[in-house]
């Protein structure tokens, strides 16, 4: 259980005990949330400088409006670690993005309070105006809908096309816009420095964005400071139709080196509370994927100028900060606009640029439009390079890259390959620059990439082979990317106890290696797929439906990611849950050995 940090917060266990509350009592409660929250997140990792930042926004929040009737929604929900405390899971707090804890973003099944479920961002609007809609049409006029749009989730589409739709309506609807000047990393775009001018009052919204949406604007408001933020919050509560506040807070308040480094505070890792100093290492001589990702994007931009970089707001957690330094009319970053980055990119690749767009796989499903109809239609050679592929880990079921084998393969004309380590990350991004032919996917997990002399000579991959990595007989594994060393080390403790299993990394998902497929089929009688995304489509799908086609009736069995949405928790954890880590794959082989 979470030892609280003071004694108006271990008295408050939901709005209900915040209401009655003085408002110079806020004022001290805010101090100890501030506290609590920076008490467990330095010991136990998650998104710290946002929640930080919103510790009075979420107490004016819950003081002014009767959720959970009223319905409240953060965008992105990283920001929601203070409303979770003050919702009734201080006690629990302490579990927060454990195995079988509390999520760390807002879900409906853990909370009446959590509203809806944001993981990704800019959603909110589009949610609370069908919350809004829903309620008008039940007669249910006083209820109050508040979308919390923060943290650069106001530069995702979705939010204008909400905005669209929303905009001059008579919704009972409340936009809170908190406004700190960052996303995850820092803004791009003009409607930073639109958002810097209202800031500073040098124009007047009443001829602005907002008004041209026919959106009621108020503000600016300090966000951090109670005395204001509180009659400004009971103001617009009494306006009537769609409203929005703009409110200014910073990210990491209170605590002054997440104030001073507000990229790295974003989720800083293990950090000493006192002096902010982070704890968490890499001392194992391994490198993790995205660095091997970054570093060789550099070397293959410095020989190649047509190369270039897009990401949608991801720079400092893809690794593209070296490049950014070295090349920053070669790098661009979209804020949170997925859709935009991958069209952006055909554009450029229409134009003779060879254009690596990168973007977690969880944030891909969100442009599979035009990853279909302006990449891959039109044969455009983008390198789709797929960050934090597989389970992720704490961030759970919205972030995990659990589809990405799954949606891509059915795609005409797109080429899709998965290192099993950093050399073979490298080597295929060398490959893919290389390819005219169309899309090219290289997907790889988030972590330590198990081989540590990597950075040698480029060489090509044969395009479209795998590789025999262990002859052996009765049963083989076939794996492809990452989940490849699970495999390696099953096949390592099995052969010590005379089970030899032979062991195939496909490396190409599309084209598959027919060749190789046709050796593993003629050789071995049972067929095991190993892979960190889905079972249902994925690698071993495609394995099963090319043995039917070629007359092959194998006992084929897939291990993989179930067919349900996991949670979160330790990487090591979910794949020992989800069945796949080395000692699930040894089970299953000595299952079947006879």
């Amino acid at each position: 259980m979470s030892a609280f940090s003071g004694k108006l917060l271990a008295a408050v266990d939901s709005p209900f005990d915040l209401r009655k509350l003085s408002r110079h009592e806020l004022k001290e409660l805010s101090e100890e949330l501030r506290s609590f929250i920076l008490d467990v997140v330095s010991a136990n990792p998650g998104h710290l400088g946002a929640s930080l930042g919103v510790v009075e926004l979420t107490i004016a929040l819950h003081y002014i409006f009767n959720t959970p009737d009223d319905q409240l929604i953060w965008d992105v929900g990283h920001q929601a670690y203070a409303h979770k405390i003050l919702t009734g899971r201080g006690g629990v707090f302490d579990s927060l993005r454990k195995l079988d804890g509390i999520s760390g973003f807002p879900l409906r099944t853990e909370s009446l309070y959590d509203s809806f479920g944001t993981g990704h961002a800019s959603t909110a609007l589009s949610a609370a105006t069908g919350m809004a809609v829903a309620a008008k049409l039940s007669g249910n006029t006083q209820r109050h809908h508040i979308a919390v749009i923060g943290d650069g989730a106001m530069t995702g589409g979705m939010f204008f096309e909400a905005l669209n739709h929303a905009g001059g309506s008579d919704l009972n609807l409340l936009i809170v816009l908190n406004d700190n000047g960052i996303s995850i990393d820092k803004s791009a775009g003009v409607l930073r420095d639109y958002l810097s001018r209202l800031r500073e009052k040098q124009i007047p919204e009443t001829d602005g964005l907002f008004a041209a949406f026919q959106i009621q604007y108020s503000g600016v408001v300090d966000g951090n400071d109670l005395d204001a933020l509180i009659p400004a919050l009971l103001q617009v509560k009494e306006q009537k139709g769609v409203r929005l506040l703009h409110i200014v807070t910073t990210k990491g308040k209170g605590f002054d080196r997440a104030e001073r480094e507000q990229v790295l505070f974003h989720a800083p890792g293990i950090f000493d509370r006192n002096t902010g100093i982070t704890l968490t290492s890499n001392s194992s001589g391994k490198v993790v994927y995205q660095s091997v990702f970054g570093e060789t994007l550099l070397e293959l931009a410095e020989l190649n100028p047509l190369i270039t970089a897009i990401t949608p707001a991801m720079p400092t957690g893809s690794a593209l900060t070296a490049m950014i330094e070295r090349f920053p009319e070669r790098v661009f970053d979209v804020d949170i606009a997925e859709q935009h980055a991958l069209t952006f990119a055909a554009g450029l690749a229409a134009q003779g640029y060879i254009p690596f767009c990168v973007v977690y796989s969880t944030f891909l499903q969100r442009a599979y439009d035009q990853l279909i109809h302006d990449i891959a239609l039109q044969k455009l050679p983008v390198v789709l390079c797929i960050d934090r592929a597989g389970l992720v880990g704490e961030d759970g079921a919205t972030h995990h890259g659990a589809f990405d084998l799954a949606y891509l393969r059915c795609i005409p004309g797109i080429s899709i390959a998965a290192p099993m380590n950093a050399s073979e990350l490298r080597n295929l991004m060398f490959t893919a620059q290389q390819n005219p032919l169309g899309p090219f996917a290289i997907r790889y997990p988030r972590g330590l990439a198990p081989d540590t002399q990597w950075n040698s000579c480029f060489q090509s991959i044969p395009f479209g082979k795998g590789r025999c990595l262990t002859k052996g007989e009765k049963i083989a594994l076939v794996s492809i990317g990452h989940a490849g060393n699970f495999a390696a080390g099953a096949v390592t403790n099995l052969q010590k106890d005379g089970i030899k299993p032979g062991h195939y990394d496909l490396r190409f998902l599309k084209p598959l290696d027919e060749s190789l497929l046709h050796e593993v089929f003629e050789s071995y009688s049972t067929i095991i797929t190993v892979e960190d995304g889905v079972v249902s489509g994925g690698m071993g799908s495609a394995l099963l439906e090319w043995a039917n086609s070629n007359g092959y009736y194998h006992p084929l069995i897939r291990m993989g990611i179930p067919d349900s949405f996991v949670s979160h928790g330790k990487p090591d954890e979910l794949y020992r849950r989800c069945g796949f880590d080395a000692a699930g794959i040894e089970e299953k082989v000595r299952s079947l050995w006879h």
